[in-house]
């Protein structure tokens, strides 16, 4: 068995209609391993099928959103494991002492 006969098995266990364009998404693949880290990779390939579906996107569609996120990541300058610059070490108060009986929290 080879990735294009795997391809085909995995579209019809999905049961869906719809053509890949394997060296598309795995250059992408490679791109956001290297230059991001490698659990990036699976998440970007996903998220672009993701964008494909949810924009009801046609071959032309995918490759500009597939060069989009390529873009993305070859331009990626934050290092593994760095922290996100927009997380801000808050301290955060102590609050142990007061008594949080009967306070309701609503869903944001």
């Amino acid at each position: 068995m080879n990735l294009h006969d795997w391809i085909d098995e995995l579209i019809d266990v999905l049961d869906i209609e719809t053509e890949v364009d394997e060296g598309l998404v795995l250059d992408l693949a490679r791109v956001a391993a290297h230059n991001v880290e490698r659990p990036a990779a699976p998440i970007t390939t996903y998220l672009l099928g993701y964008a494909a579906g949810y924009q009801d996107a046609d071959p032309e569609r995918i490759e500009a959103l597939a060069a989009l996120a390529q873009k993305l990541a070859e331009n990626w300058d934050r290092p593994a494991n760095a922290p996100d610059p927009d997380d801000v070490n808050d301290e955060i108060p102590d609050d142990r002492g007061v008594d949080h009986t009967g306070e309701v929290f609503e869903d944001v």
